[in-house]
């Protein structure tokens, strides 16, 4: 059997990152970027008011107190827009908005709150500081400054900077598009009725997802059959727009596993036992004349997406562009005691914890490859590795930490 590092070494050997495109700044959202993005202007670019108030100088308001308010004449309104031609003269002050350009000669903004609201005049209850609630030119970013650094993630504030900062389109490595594929005449789809014999495929819809949340555009091809002329077909059919390809089921000795039988004879793809539990049997290669990657994980649920996290992500993290490529790592000390077949790397499903400061796992369910409830329980992967066989209650192991969204 070969290890999972030798394994993996020899995806990511194959796997490169993608060619670098310009796109417009929604579509390089989840992108990373493959240029520096500088500002050509300062940000915010004027000085404004950062509340709703009153523009004044300050040798005006600095003696007013509740007990002994400071009145001045409001000599005008100046909005969020245009620059106002408005200038604060000494001995007035004018009623000024959230964002609008500071008039000349002022040098603090009141808070409407500090005041009557006062129109004609306003009853000032409060002095300011110098330069008071103004957002000064530059303060943020200055002209000339690097913003975005070449390898940024771009994630929804990255795009917002990028926008403020006058950036329409990004030079970026483009999110991989992956194109999923169940096989197994067995299958049927959610929601459809179950006869005896038929299983719902539950593999390229978790697949599919397990895609996007490592950053790709991912595409479900329907249940195919185990028909080898009707599944070399769809492969081929799906080149045109796949970056991976990752059929699920097929892989091991049975007399209908088709994918081995097909993929075996379209590319580069080998098949080979794994020293790990779930997902002993993994396939893997190129296929098609743009030499497109392709996984052939097993079909059982559990052994499936436990595959796809071991070797697949890693691969799509490559080709984003993206680091590191692996999920964090963590040490965590076992709550019950944990068991592994020798030689194998075990990938346990345990809820991770904090409990006393310190990281606590509990395993949360069976062994088995079928059992998906206990993985959707899971937070984390607990790491046994080849060469034990029992990690004690109270001893320390490596977890994979995964994702738990909406919680």
């Amino acid at each position: 059997m070969l290890s999972v590092d030798a394994h993996l070494d020899n995806i990511l050997s194959v796997v490169q990152p993608l060619s670098s495109l310009q796109l417009g700044l929604m579509d390089a959202h989840g992108c990373v970027l493959t240029e520096d993005v500088v500002a050509t202007d300062p940000l915010p670019g004027f000085d404004n008011s950062a509340v709703d108030g009153y523009a004044v100088r300050l040798d005006d308001a600095a003696a007013a107190t509740e007990r002994s308010p400071v009145v001045l004449p409001v000599t005008g309104d100046v909005a969020a827009g245009p620059a106002s031609p408005l200038r604060v003269q000494p001995g007035v002050c004018v009623r000024i908005m959230t964002g609008a350009m500071m008039p000349a000669g002022a040098d603090a903004v009141i808070p409407v709150e500090w005041t009557d609201g006062g129109v004609a005049s306003v009853t000032i209850l409060q002095a300011p500081g110098m330069g008071a609630n103004i957002r000064c030119a530059g303060e943020d970013v200055v002209a000339g400054e690097t913003v975005l650094p070449s390898g940024t993630h771009l994630g929804a504030v990255q795009i917002g900077l990028a926008a403020a900062v006058g950036r329409s389109r990004l030079i970026v490595r483009p999110r991989p598009r992956v194109v999923v594929v169940s096989t197994g005449t067995e299958l049927v789809e959610a929601g459809q009725p179950l006869t005896p014999g038929r299983i719902v495929d539950s593999n390229s819809p978790a697949l599919t997802a397990a895609a996007v949340e490592a950053g790709a555009i991912a595409y479900r091809v329907g249940i195919v059959p185990d028909d080898p002329r009707k599944l070399a077909a769809t492969l081929e059919d799906q080149l045109v727009r796949a970056d991976i390809l990752v059929t699920s089921g097929g892989v091991s000795v049975g007399a209908y596993d088709v994918v081995k039988e097909v993929l075996s004879r379209l590319g580069t793809v080998a098949f080979d036992k794994i020293a790990m539990q779930p997902g002993m049997p993994q396939g893997f290669g190129t296929i098609g004349p743009d030499s497109t990657p392709v996984f052939g994980l097993p079909g059982n649920p559990v052994s499936a997406l436990v595959s796809f996290e071991v070797f697949v992500r890693p691969a799509l993290r490559k080709m984003l562009g993206a680091t590191p490529f692996e999920r964090p790592r963590v040490r965590a000390v076992t709550s019950k005691a944990l068991t592994s077949p020798k030689g194998k790397r075990s990938f346990l499903r345990v809820l991770l914890e904090v409990k006393k400061g310190a990281y606590v796992v509990t395993p949360v369910s069976g062994s088995g490859s079928h059992l998906l409830a206990g993985l959707a329980r899971a937070s984390a992967l607990a790491i046994v590795p080849e060469e034990v066989e029992k990690v004690a209650a109270g001893e320390s192991v490596e977890v994979l930490v995964l994702e738990r969204r909406g919680r």
